[in-house]
């Protein structure tokens, strides 16, 4: 004799974005890796620890959210292309850049860094939102730009 399967209660849901907040910021378009670190260093700059934000973009590259990707210790954060890109995609985005700080305040790539920035970048070429460029900002108003450093 068959046993039969017992059902499985699937969960109806729905997303939604909630906004937490919102900032002005007087660089509509962000052109330039210098334009963009300057929205960065204002979420990242004196932390103890280190955050990985994303920045969505509209097709002018315009900012439209902001959103904290993870938090992690003083010298390194877990950053999945998952979580990346959700933001993204509920946000309508058509590009995307990533930011994070060296608490250290040497702003010079790791090579975790430039690991997570090439998975970044291809995850981002398969679902169509491109990686405009990974900014690391460090003290005292430094920053480095992966683009500009020809590492992406």
């Amino acid at each position: 004799m068959k046993k039969e399967a017992s059902a499985k209660r699937i969960n109806m849901i729905s997303l939604k974005i909630v906004k937490e907040g919102s900032i002005l910021y007087d660089v509509r378009r962000l052109s330039t890796p210098s334009e963009a670190a300057g929205l960065g260093k204002r979420f990242l700059e004196d932390l103890d620890r280190e955050q990985v934000i994303v920045c969505c973009l509209d097709n002018k590259n315009q900012p439209v959210s902001i959103n904290v990707v993870s938090v992690g210790t003083l010298n390194s954060s877990l950053v999945h292309p998952r979580e990346v890109f959700k933001t993204a995609i509920l946000s309508n985005a058509a590009s995307i850049i990533l930011f994070h700080n060296h608490p250290s305040g040497d702003p010079e790539p790791s090579q975790e860094d430039i690991n997570i920035t090439t998975r970044i970048k291809d995850a981002g070429g398969i679902l169509g939102i491109e990686l405009l460029d990974h900014i690391i900002i460090g003290s005292n108003d430094t920053f480095l730009s992966l683009k500009e450093k020809g590492i992406m």
